[in-house]
């Protein structure tokens, strides 16, 4: 892990997505931080200790899926599927399916394994699975505001986590899409292997790029800035979560950070500091992993 010492963060961005507003300052305390993504390697070794089952993994109850058939309530997860062509980007389920057997040790269903991915980051994870392996590490999930304050790098308000421009030295900083989406990618074409790219200014690897990262925040449309909450933990947490479900969405959302290798400048710029994403908490992706933290 790396240390992280704690100060003022300039948060969000006026200059890109709705929910990324206003930008404000706040105070983060210092904190540690995973230097990498959780690998499989090391959800491998949670899993061989605790035996734990992912919600991927997991039989579905017909009674959750009225009027579902009954043979098509079986346990897998979302898997991104290139297009062929140019297609409507408004409409994701072009190139996202339902696989059938996917989950964290079959990234992409029953015939594929991670026996050459062991470090490549953990996906098909929800949030329920990356807490309990939090809980089983002796840590737990940044928040955003710490996962935006480490991934910055210690640079204040830069676009990037490396600086203004995209692409500095005219090829990509980090693990992203590089073509047009979401059928001509000339990058990894998939997560790479954690630490394949330069680390920022804090020696932290992918924290844009590469695959999504869960914090342990409740989404919110717009920044919800100090003032705006109550200052007990407690209470804050009710409220966002109140503000999450009242959005219309049954499952509570959380925000995901950093975007990943899908992030494609014609279609989703957010491999950037500042750019989160909701998240429902049932539903891990083939783009979704994670890092922990811990209190300093």
């Amino acid at each position: 892990m790396v240390h992280i010492q704690g100060g003022t963060l300039l948060m969000g961005s006026d200059e890109f997505y709705p929910d990324e507003r206003p930008v404000h300052e706040r105070t983060v305390a210092s904190f540690e931080i995973d230097r990498y993504e959780v690998t499989n390697e090391d959800y491998a070794r949670f899993v061989e200790d605790t035996g734990y089952l992912t919600v991927a993994e997991r039989e579905l109850d017909p009674a959750d899926f009225p009027g579902a058939d009954p043979a098509d309530l079986v346990p897998g997860a979302m898997v991104f599927t290139p297009t062929q062509g140019p297609v409507d980007l408004r409409n994701w389920r072009l190139w996202w399916r339902w696989q059938p057997g996917a989950s964290w040790s079959h990234p992409a269903g029953p015939a594929s394994s991670i026996e050459d991915r062991l470090l490549h980051p953990v996906v098909h994870v929800a949030f329920e699975d990356v807490m309990a392996y939090a809980e089983w590490a002796g840590k737990r999930l940044p928040t955003e505001e710490e996962h935006e304050f480490a991934a910055r790098g210690g640079l204040v308000g830069a676009r990037f986590a490396w600086g203004q421009e995209i692409y500095p030295t005219g090829k990509a900083a980090a693990n992203t899409w590089l073509g047009r989406f979401p059928y001509d990618n000339q990058g990894v074409g998939d997560a790479a292997p954690v630490g394949s790219y330069e680390p920022n200014g804090y020696g932290l690897y992918d924290m844009t790029g590469n695959v999504w990262e869960w914090t342990s925040d409740y989404y919110t449309p717009r920044h919800l800035r100090p003032g705006d909450t109550p200052v007990d933990t407690g209470e804050r947490a009710s409220l966002l979560a109140a503000a999450s479900a009242e959005q219309g969405f049954p499952i509570p959302r959380r925000v995901l950070k950093g975007g990943s290798h899908l992030c494609s400048p014609d279609y989703c710029l957010r491999f950037r500091p500042a750019a989160r994403s909701p998240q429902a908490e049932d539903t891990g992706m083939s783009h979704i992993g994670f890092r922990c933290a811990r209190d300093a």
